[in-house]
């Protein structure tokens, strides 16, 4: 007996550790590299952990996720909180809910210096009243009510012009269990001008003692008999549709009136709704309803994209939910609109920055395995981490010509898609395919095997990789002995565990977080390096 047959330093079962490689064991059994402090923030902020993994539930994800956050605090707390305000104020993630806990967390847990750079940054993360009430609940459960804490949330509202300031008290009443009655009232903020004093008593007392055009319109509505009334104050007023008093939004009219002015993310989220209603149709004759054309321009529109900052994961979230016909917590059904599926289609593309191509020879492998179909992309009913790693994989191809598809879980799936196909038909495709175990060396194994030539090959996975009798580690150092020894490898994270597949001593290999709107771009520019 060969001792070598025993330990072969090239070829180690996933089910066990390479040797000397400081590899740790993930949550489906497999073994991989703990990725460091600041990775897992990124994964946290810009991925989220609200819906948990297959393999770890929400909670047990959060609580590790938090204490990874507290260490990066104690580690350089300003960086953490330098980090926490570049992930929100530039919407590289799908959602805002995970920078507002961390930031709460650098206010309870984090030094004096910490602490200020903490609510300093309170008006740059929590721009909405919902983030706000949301920092302010975790703050209050944290740490409590200090004097950094009320000049915080005095600051936020001093720092919004009045009309800003209007808007948002008319929007964002109440949340998470919090008014701003009751934020003002523990602030005690002293208004920066005359309005924002009236605006502050409005607040607290419900009597306006000033002459506030929005708060004096919303006071009009709520007392409206008839729709031409209603429909001409949100129009005039740019009342927006949480301030509606609920027995209106049954009538189309409304609706229109509001779809005038309503905010791109909005107007995303109620498309289902919209058709519902009539107000997005196609008429027998194959015309288009007038609120076809108001969607369709405004999301055929990049500048604005842009400065609504909407994240691609929010209109892919929108395109599988409308482009379904259903509502995935029960919400009613609708014929959806053929142009308005085209234009989310469209704007997926156009809310990624201008990529660059990079003219290299790239496979993009698709991790399909049971797993990456039960984990939801940042909470998001119905979006799974199966059909969107497919979404994301396209707008890296989408600029490539010598671009190819596999899909894999233990078995890999040659893909006859480009990146001009239409998002949805990928979608479609791509949750129809696959559904096992997860082998993530099996694409590379594969390449090798049919001599498959390649520059980069970038692997969208989980990095719950548990089955097969290499790593993927291994099996990429075997493809460039093999086929390229320049071939580099990225690995893009679909979920916010603290694991990767990819030998953080590689020089040739990436680790990115999925989902972050500038993953594209800086897959191309370490591809191009």
């Amino acid at each position: 007996m060969k001792y070598t047959q025993l330990f072969h330093k090239a070829k180690t079962r996933q089910s066990q550790p390479i040797a000397g490689s400081g590899q740790t064991r993930n949550s489906a059994g497999g073994y991989g590299w703990d990725v460091d402090r600041w990775e897992m923030l990124d994964r946290f902020l810009i991925l989220g952990s609200e819906t948990g993994t297959v393999y770890v539930a929400a909670q047990k994800l959060t609580a590790d996720h938090a204490r990874n956050v507290i260490e990066a605090i104690k580690d350089d707390g300003v960086r953490a909180v330098a980090r926490i305000v570049e992930v929100s104020t530039r919407s590289l993630a799908p959602k805002n809910d995970a920078a507002v806990f961390a930031l709460a967390l650098a206010a309870a847990h984090g030094d004096e210096k910490t602490r200020k750079a903490a609510f300093d940054a309170v008006s740059q993360v929590c721009r909405t009243g919902t983030h706000l009430f949301a920092f302010a609940d975790a703050c209050d459960s944290l740490r409590g009510w200090g004097r950094g804490l009320r000049r915080a949330v005095g600051n936020w509202y001093n720092a919004q012009s009045a009309e800003d300031l209007a808007y948002g008290l008319v929007k964002y009443q109440i949340r998470e269990g919090w008014s701003h009655r009751d934020l003002l009232r523990l602030a005690h903020p002293v208004a920066a001008t005359p309005d924002h004093d009236a605006l502050f008593q409005w607040a607290v007392s419900k009597e306006l003692k000033a002459d506030i055009p929005l708060v004096s319109a919303v006071l009009a509505l709520r007392q409206a008999k008839d729709l031409d009334t209603v429909c001409e104050l949100i129009r005039e007023f740019r009342i927006p549709r949480e301030a509606v008093p609920t027995e209106m939004l049954t009538e189309p009219r409304v609706w229109e009136a509001l779809l005038d002015d309503m905010p791109l993310t909005a107007m995303l989220r109620n498309l289902g709704n919209l058709s519902k209603l009539g107000v997005l149709r196609k008429s027998l004759f194959g015309a288009h309803s007038p609120g076809v054309d108001k969607v369709v321009s405004t999301l055929e529109n990049p500048v604005r994209l842009r400065k609504s900052r909407v994240h691609p994961v929010a209109v892919l979230a929108a395109l599988t939910t409308y482009a379904s016909g259903r509502g995935f917590r029960g919400d009613g059904s609708w014929k959806p609109v053929q142009r308005v599926v085209d234009a989310l289609d469209r704007a997926f593309y156009d809310s990624f920055a201008n990529v660059e191509p990079t003219g290299k020879r790239i496979v993009l492998a698709l991790d399909v395995s049971g797993s990456m179909a039960g984990t939801l992309v940042a909470g998001v009913v119905g979006l799974d981490c199966r059909r969107a790693c497919g979404a994301m994989a396209l707008a890296t191809a989408a600029s490539e010509k010598s671009a190819s598809f596999l899909a894999f879980d233990t078995s890999v799936y040659p893909l006859a898609i480009d990146g001009s196909m239409r998002l949805d038909t990928v979608a479609s495709l791509l949750a129809k395919t696959g559904g096992g175990g997860t082998d993530c060396a099996a694409p590379i194994q594969h390449m090798v095997k049919k001599k498959v030539e390649a520059d980069a090959i970038i692997l969208y996975t989980d990095s719950e990789t548990w089955y097969g009798s290499q790593h993927p580690a291994e099996a990429m150092a075997d493809y460039r002995r093999k086929v390229n020894r320049n071939a580099k490898l990225v690995v893009v994270a679909m979920a916010s565990n603290r694991t990767s597949v990819a030998d953080p001593l590689d020089p040739l290999t990436l680790n990115v977080v999925g989902f972050d709107a500038t993953v594209p771009n800086l897959i191309a520019q370490f591809v191009n390096a």
